[in-house]
């Protein structure tokens, strides 16, 4: 018997490859309620005398300076687009100029598939995107995890 449950270790092991005696360091992470960071968007909002903003219910805030003409993206459209991401301590991490490549708005942030929604070919929008419709709970490039984001967006061209 002693025999078998050695012999029965050495088959786990091999075949989890040692993975399922660790604790996985790859846990996904859990991204902050939209509700937390309203505070911060709010604040930023307040500190930069922006008005006229409106609130999405999936907790998006934006303001349009035009609405554009023509097309109105969807999820499948490809955009194009000029635009500046900013912290809310309004520095810079990213500026964007129009360009043949553009993207298809279903694969960029949650927050840019709302927002981009909300105006046509050649409008401007400006976005304040709580962390959870951004990157989340996780690090990319200069944005730490749970940043929330603004960004200032004209919309050049959608197919």
């Amino acid at each position: 018997m002693r025999k078998f449950s050695v012999l029965w270790i050495v088959v786990v092991v091999v075949l989890c490859g040692g993975g399922c005696l660790k604790r996985s360091n790859t846990d996904p992470c859990t991204p902050k309620p939209v509700e937390e960071d309203e505070p911060v968007i709010l604040a930023y909002l307040v500190a930069n005398n922006i008005t006229g903003y409106k609130k999405d219910p999936s907790g998006l805030y934006y303001k349009i300076d035009s609405i554009g003409y023509g097309i109105v993206p969807n999820t499948s459209s490809k955009i194009y687009v000029t635009y500046t991401g900013r912290f809310t301590d309004n520095s810079v991490f990213e500026t964007k100029s129009y360009g043949d490549t553009g993207w298809v708005l279903g694969t960029l942030l949650k927050g840019w598939q709302i927002g981009l929604t909300q105006i046509s070919k050649g409008g401007r929008i400006h976005l304040y995107i709580p962390s959870a419709l951004a990157y989340g709970c996780q690090a990319t490039g200069p944005i730490p995890a749970n940043s929330v984001l603004v960004f200032d967006i004209l919309l050049v061209d959608v197919t």
